[in-house]
């Protein structure tokens, strides 16, 4: 499962293969959610609060690039790194 991107001691992953709606796998400590991309809702798991609020602002001023690295995975190749919050 390629990191895509690490910040703030949140750890972004996107599997290969993965299942519909496109989503990203986030671990914070011992927290871990799956997060859907086009809206930052939480389709499964557990973040603190403040960390969900990190996490979707990341998404979304980082949309398109993770948007990009779900496609790519999916084509069985792995993703692009994608920058983490300044």
């Amino acid at each position: 499962m390629p990191v895509i991107s690490t910040f703030l001691g949140i750890i972004v992953r996107i599997y290969h293969d993965d299942h519909d709606p496109p989503h990203i796998h986030v671990q914070y400590g011992e927290f871990e959610a799956m997060v859907e991309i086009s809206t930052g809702r939480m389709l499964g798991g557990r973040l603190p609060p403040r960390v969900k609020r990190i996490l979707v602002e990341w998404l979304r001023a980082r949309r398109s690039a993770v948007t990009k690295a779900w496609e790519v995975a999916r084509q069985q190749r792995t993703p692009p790194r994608v920058r983490p919050l300044e």
